[in-house]
């Protein structure tokens, strides 16, 4: 049994992802697209390597160890495999992106480049799988293909290696270099070299060039460089949407059973991320996320908005348990679909306004924002308005529990906010009075409600004693001055409340849930706390915590979900894009200045 873990890689071209552990491994990769049947899935397995299904594997006979990076400012990765006596092979893994014919090239192909080091021995074992990894593919072997047949879906692998040798799964010795090109079931006309390195070259330009107009900080530029590359990933570009992982059911601690399926467009993660962006200057996922938005509001019908859509637009995604998978390290069980989806949580309506505010003020946006789109945005801010001091399920998705939560309030008050600046912008004096009420209104219930006077706090619900890692958001939403009493006051309730003696990393919260009482530190909530602290002027403390927190990256620079907070492991799915967002925000807020420093 391979003991699982997260030091993986992501590679992919915004349809399709893929994750490749240390030994060149693909362990998850889903298709046609994002949410699509995971056709490797050996992340999510416990087999024997000699029969595991749903696996692309490149074994090396008397394995010692590899090394393993990304290909500077890209998503191309290399794997180096080196065995006892010094032979080895570089693998070069990449999923193609790049402009052609006047558009974006992104097909459905996981490449492979493989260069031998000496005279090393490998096995490869590709073994594709379907029906939630239970059922392997129909082989039909070609003069230099083969064709995988299953589940209403036709693969196809082109290659200059031995057809038999991949079949058969036999050892041989590696006497150049070789190229593997596996995804749709179409033929190849052309040199299988050339085409691969073609490919390659056009997707390293497309790379550079895209991480050459970040407008990155000072400090901490190769960790804010990379967590951009991995959550422009984890954007589904044909329709805007943006997941917020690649994986489902890691879970969130050991034997937990708070295993979710991440492969879904949450609107308020999505506003995380692009918000992010926006702040790097890369604002055409902001462009292409507010169509899928837009297509979204427009049709909607129900009373309330849920919080979470498939990356197609639909609103459902029955949750089901996938019984063939034993699960990460055996720690089931594996979720497909999500019930959150049947959640009422108010603070969506924010997400939404606040996705689309950028759009209004921006002079660089090709199509800025129009009063039609401002007319649409109102129907949510109308929303805000009515449900603002409602119950909702808040934004920690908790089952079965229903509370009027601060957080969802401040980000009700956030669509009014906006929406008033933005009529404002357009100089649409009415609206902007009806809006700048609006706002008023939800403030000073909030002030009434959400603020414990014995506490000098804001808490997780109104007229509660609890507290909620989201409050640290108040200042990042412009609802409060950093250096405010009331805020000041919010982080000491929450560092005495939500950080365990003898940790450094925040809680969610910390009231027990369906699941018992959490185990493990939420990674995006020490993240705010970082941006809490800098903004109340305790600087040396968040800079402290941002180094520590950027030494629990793995290898390559990615975060999953949660935190041991005593020994520092990852868990939950991976990589996370609110974590990823929590990199780049921190790092600009922390930055020393390119004026100061040059």
């Amino acid at each position: 049994m391979t003991e699982r873990n997260l030091e993986l890689a992501l590679i992919g071209n915004c349809v399709i992802g893929a994750l490749v552990d240390k030994k060149a491994e693909i362990v998850w990769n889903c298709l046609p697209r994002f949410d699509g049947e995971p056709v490797f899935s050996s992340l999510l397995k416990t087999d024997d390597p000699e029969t595991i299904m749903g696996t692309y594997a490149i074994d090396l006979e008397n394995f010692s160890h590899s090394e393993q990076h990304y290909e500077k400012n890209t998503a191309i990765l290399v794997t180096t495999l080196y065995d006892a006596n010094g032979n080895g092979v570089t693998v070069t893994d990449f999923v193609p992106r790049f402009m052609q014919y006047g558009r974006m090239f992104r097909p459905m192909m996981l490449s492979r480049k493989l260069k031998p080091i000496g005279s090393p021995k490998i096995r490869i074992r590709l073994r594709p799988a379907c029906d939630d990894g239970s059922q392997g593919y129909r082989k039909i072997q070609g003069s230099n293909h083969i064709r995988y047949l299953g589940c209403d879906m036709a693969l196809r692998l082109t290659t200059g290696v031995s057809v038999t040798a991949i079949m058969d799964e036999t050892w041989f010795i590696l006497d150049g270099e070789h190229y593997l090109v596996f995804g749709d079931d179409q033929s190849i006309t052309e040199p299988i070299k050339q085409l691969t390195e073609r490919f390659l070259v056009e997707t390293e330009s497309y790379w550079l060039e895209w991480s050459r107009y970040l407008a990155i900080p000072f400090e901490w530029q190769d960790a804010v460089i990379r967590a951009a590359i991995t959550l422009k990933l984890s954007a589904y570009e044909d329709t805007g949407a943006i997941i917020a992982a690649m994986t489902t059911s890691l879970p969130e601690a050991s034997h937990s059973e708070r295993n979710w399926d991440y492969r879904f467009c949450w609107l308020r993660d999505s506003y995380f991320t692009v918000h992010a962006l926006n702040r790097l200057g890369a604002t055409r996922t902001m462009e292409q996320y507010l169509q899928y938005l837009v297509n979204i509001v427009a049709g909607m019908s129900e009373e309330h908005l849920q919080p979470v859509f498939c990356i197609n637009g639909t609103k459902q995604m029955p949750e089901r348990i996938a019984h063939s998978l034993p699960g990460y390290r055996g720690m089931g069980p594996v979720r497909v679909g999500n019930q959150a989806a049947e959640q009422i949580q108010h603070d969506v309506y924010g997400a939404i306004v606040l996705s689309a505010t950028q759009m209004f003020f921006d002079e660089r946006i090709r199509r800025p924002g129009s009063k039609e789109l401002f007319e649409l945005l109102e129907t949510m801010g109308e929303k805000a308005y009515t449900y603002y001091n409602q119950p909702d399920a808040g934004l920690w998705e908790l089952r079965g529990s229903k509370h009027v939560h601060t957080f969802s309030s401040m980000m009700c008050w956030a669509a009014t906010d906006r929406l008033a600046k933005i009529a404002r912008k357009l100089e649409l004096s009415e609206r902007y009075e009806y809006w700048k009420k609006a706002s008023d209104t939800i403030r000073d219930a909030i002030e009434e409600n959400g603020f414990n006077k014995a506490l000098n706090a804001y808490t997780a619900t109104w007229g509660g004693d609890t507290m909620d890692a989201s409050l640290l958001l108040a200042c990042e939403l412009g609802y409060i001055d950093g250096r405010d009493s009331r805020f000041t006051g919010t982080i000491a309730e929450i560092e005495k409340k939500l950080m365990p003696s003898g940790s450094r990393y925040l809680f969610r919260y910390v009231v027990e849930d369906d699941f018992g009482t959490p185990e493990n530190a939420f990674t995006i909530c020490s993240f705010w706390y970082i941006d809490a602290l800098a903004s109340a002027g305790r600087t040396e403390e968040a800079r402290d915590l941002f180094e520590d927190l950027l030494s629990k990256r793995n290898h390559l620079g990615l975060l999953s979900e949660d935190l041991d907070p005593e020994t520092g492991e990852l868990w939950g799915n991976f990589p996370q894009t609110y974590s990823m967002v929590g990199i780049i925000n921190s790092a600009r807020i922390l930055s020393k200045k390119w004026e100061t420093e040059l």
